[in-house]
């Protein structure tokens, strides 16, 4: 289990590239070959063609200009022409096949840590940030796309190019090809420091950008913004962004100062060779042991070696970092599910039963700190089991290890006798629906909204779902019916036309288990009268479990269910818990003294 240490775990990690990364890294590209292949042999044939421009030189100044040859020199003035636009045209072709690999990793990459972060339990995204998961999905990703598109495909045209270079320079000249070929160790070494420093350097820069991202996503989605304009802090935000902003701009100039310098290191570099050929080929040319031509073609050359060799070099770098970005990715692939599918997973009939029963069950949300610890009941079908007590006594709790949104530390939960955990999720969750604390609408139409629990609903489904929970009349009134948007988290709507909206969803779905955590919370007393009443019929048949701090409306209950303190300390009808005199008493003479006292009151006056 993650244990919500997921963020200490990347700190434990080593910042260095082992062989183990760069072949995973690889992998990604492995089901891609054939475009790779196709890539390959345009830039077989590119790369030589891009040297002939500096062949053809030789034989311009030799051939035809010092042999006074103007028919020579005009077909060799046409090659000059018609080779650059030949490799052109294959440049075209090997950016589309580049393109279409790259964004094809991408996708799969986004895809595939969508899919995993959908298999993390609960634990998970309560102990992650939003805005950082957020910024490993999108930055990350899109930041890779970036280095196989710019660096790593120009990279190999740049190789097929240097060593196209060396091997006509050898054939040229083979002591001012090795001159030339002096300077590029120095290369290779500041390239591999530069690229290890970049490493810690991207890393650096995406955790950063990752908080800076959080905390816009904390201040500016509804909840947020809200929050922070009703308690008047938006001087204290800007300073907390603004601070953030500032890591960020300050390592992002670290990383521009060191490939500055490391481009300057190229640059004199290449003054350099360029110096000595001319030094010691000028000699030759003097000493009549090399024409002038073949010097000029050497000189054309050393372009086509020094600046696929600063690329190159610089292609460490930017692997380094594109590296750093699989790291963070792979970090978040590497999280096991705690809740995950059962090898040989039960299917559940349809419609099932719905008898849950919780057996013993204990929960932890992390080591010795118990939510739940012995926990025992069971709610048979056609049953509204009501768990009630004071707040964080773990009644939430008990329903999430219902869907398992989290599993039981200790214990076990079933529907129907079958263990949770040897059930399939998608079967288990399918025949259950839940109307959470906080109701969570997406920015959409209402009756997009209501068909998100079931795509296939007509209208009048959708309508008759809506008249049970009571709000039909709210839809009818609305400028556009079921069409109409409901905004940003539901924001357009009130807080009890928000939770009409969920029981509507909810009962849309028809599940044999429906779960109501504070469904009718936010309504009114007759409003919530009403949809109780229309729900009567439709909880015949199925198991109903109901979190309730407002005992009015788990009154006629099957079951009454008493939470302290992770501890089931009674059970049984009002009635009977009434008599016993324990906590649920107390907690209904709380509620209702000060009512009876007003009725005495009202009768005195």
């Amino acid at each position: 289990m993650m244990h919500g240490t997921w963020r200490g775990r990347r700190q434990e990690r080593p910042t260095r590239v082992t062989r183990a990364m760069v072949l995973r890294a690889g992998s990604y590209f492995r089901p891609y070959w054939r475009e790779g292949l196709v890539i390959l042999g345009t830039l077989l044939v590119a790369a030589p063609l891009a040297l002939a421009p500096a062949l053809l030189v030789r034989s311009v100044i030799d051939d035809a200009i010092l042999g006074g040859n103007m028919r020579l020199l005009l077909v060799l003035a046409g090659a000059m022409i018609a080779a650059p636009t030949a490799a052109g045209l294959l440049s075209v072709a090997q950016t589309r096949f580049s393109a279409q690999i790259a964004e094809r990793i991408v996708f799969d990459l986004r895809t595939g840590l969508y899919t995993h972060l959908q298999s993390l339990s609960l634990r998970f995204f309560t102990a992650a940030k939003t805005g950082e998961v957020m910024s490993r999905l999108s930055n990350d990703v899109t930041n890779i796309n970036r280095v196989i598109t710019n660096t790593m495909m120009q990279s190999l045209m740049q190789a097929f190019v240097l060593l196209s270079a060396v091997a006509v320079m050898f054939a040229m000249e083979w002591r001012l090809a090795l001159l030339a070929l002096s300077v590029l160790p120095i290369a290779v070494a500041s390239s591999r420091r530069v690229g290890y420093l970049r490493y810690d350097l991207q890393k650096e820069a995406q955790g950063k950008l990752a908080d800076l991202n959080a905390i816009t996503q904390e201040t500016l989605n509804i909840s947020g913004f809200l929050l922070m304009k009703t308690f008047a802090r938006e001087s204290f935000e800007r300073l907390r962004f603004g601070r953030k902003a500032v890591e960020v701009m300050d390592v992002q100039i670290r990383t521009s100062m060191l490939g500055r310098w490391f481009r300057m290191v190229l640059q004199i570099l290449e003054a350099i060779g360029p110096a000595l050929v001319y030094l010691y080929g000028g000699y030759l040319v003097i000493q009549g042991e090399m024409s002038l031509g073949t010097l000029v073609a050497f000189a054309a050359l050393l372009v086509r070696l020094y600046q696929p060799m600063g690329q190159l070099a610089n292609v460490n770098v930017e692997v380094m970092g594109a590296l750093a970005l699989f790291e963070r990715i792979f970090e978040y692939l590497d999280i096991e599910p705690d809740v995950a599918e059962p090898a040989s997973p039960v299917l559940l009939p349809t419609p099932a039963r719905g008898r849950v029963a919780f057996n013993a069950v204990g929960f932890a949300y992390m080591p010795d700190r118990w939510a739940l610890r012995g926990v025992t009941f069971t709610a048979e079908p056609g049953q509204l089991v009501a768990l009630v007590g004071p707040t964080g006594a773990g009644k939430t709790t008990a329903t999430y290890l219902v869907p398992r949104l989290y599993d039981v530390t200790e214990g076990s939960v079933t529907v129907d006798g079958i263990d949770v955990r040897d059930l399939g999720i998608y079967s288990l969750r399918s025949q259950m629906g839940i109307v959470t604390q906080e109701t969570y609408l997406f920015n959409a139409s209402v009756r997009d909204n209501l068909r998100y629990a079931r795509d296939d609903a007509t209208d009048r489904e959708v309508m008759e779902a809506c008249r049970v929970a009571q709000f039909d009349d709210v839809v009818e009134n609305m400028p556009e019916g079921l069409d109409t948007v409901v905004g940003e988290r539901g924001y357009r709507l009130s807080g009890g036309e928000k939770q009409r909206l969920a029981i509507a969803r909810v009962l849309l779905k028809d599940p044999r288990i429906l779960v109501l955590d504070e469904a009718t919370s936010s309504l009114d007393s007759v409003t919530e009268a009403k949809i109780q009443a229309g729900m009567v019929p439709l909880m015949e048949g199925r198991t109903t479990i109901a979190i309730a701090h407002r005992l009015s409306t788990v009154l006629a209950a099957d079951q009454i269910l008493v939470l302290d303190r992770g501890r089931l300390i009674e059970a049984g009808t009002h009635a009977e818990l009434i008599t016993q005199g324990g906590l649920y008493a107390e907690l209904y003479e709380i509620q209702f003294k000060p009512q009876l006292t007003e009725g005495v009151g009202a009768a005195v006056d």
